[in-house]
C-alpha cells in the first residue's frame, strides 16, 4: 500500500421519478489513491444507506492538501476495528505533520499493538487538537513541557585527520 492521501468523496443515490433529487452523502476518506478511495466510499455507503454502486453515483471526489504541512500538530483519531473477539471503539491521539501522517502513524500502530489491518479499521473522526488541555494521553503530553530536553547519551568525537574525500576508491574485500 502506498503513501496514504485523502479524498472528499460526494455521492448519491440514482435519480429516479419517485425521488429525482436524492439526497447528497459526503465522506473524508484515507486512501493511497482515488480507485481505493471510491472502493471505501462505496463500502461504508453501503453499510450506513440502502446505497451500492449499482444504483448511485459519485458526484465528486477531490483530493484534501494539508493547509499548514510545515508546523508539527497534536491529532485525535476515533476508530472502529474488528479484532479477534469483537469490534471495539477507540480513541488514540498522535503527533504529526498532517493528518495523513497521523492516519499512517495509527495505521501502523494498530497493525503492531493490535495485528488490526487496515480492512478491519474504520476511521470514524479525525481532528486537529489545538489546545493542550484537551490532550488525553499522557505520551503526548510529555513531549509538550516546555523545558524538554533529549540527552545525548553517546557522543562520538570527529576522527583527526581522516577527510571527507579521499583519492584512491574504497576496497569491499576485507
Amino acid at each position: 500500500m502506498g503513501r496514504l492521501q485523502e479524498y472528499q468523496v460526494i455521492g448519491r443515490h440514482l435519480p429516479s421519478e419517485s425521488n429525482p433529487t436524492p439526497k447528497l452523502y459526503r465522506m473524508r476518506i484515507f486512501a493511497p489513491n482515488d480507485v481505493v478511495a471510491k472502493s471505501r466510499f462505496w463500502y461504508f455507503l453501503a453499510k450506513l444507506k440502502k446505497v451500492k454502486k449499482a444504483n448511485g453515483e459519485i458526484v465528486s471526489l477531490n483530493k484534501i492538501h494539508e493547509k499548514r504541512p510545515m508546523k508539527v500538530k497534536n491529532f485525535g483519531i476515533w476508530i472502529r476495528y474488528d479484532s479477534r473477539s469483537g469490534t471495539h471503539n477507540m480513541y488514540k491521539e498522535y503527533r504529526d505533520m498532517s493528518r495523513c501522517d497521523a492516519v499512517e502513524s495509527m495505521y501502523q500502530d494498530m497493525a503492531a499493538r493490535h495485528r488490526s489491518r487496515f480492512r478491519s479499521i474504520h476511521i470514524l473522526k479525525v481532528v486537529e487538537v489545538e489546545k493542550q488541555a484537551d490532550i488525553r494521553r499522557p505520551y503526548i503530553k510529555q513531549i509538550l513541557a516546555k523545558d524538554l530536553k533529549f540527552p545525548m547519551p553517546h557522543r562520538v568525537p570527529p576522527k583527526k585527520g581522516k577527510t571527507v574525500f579521499t583519492a584512491n576508491r574504497p576496497s569491499t574485500f576485507f
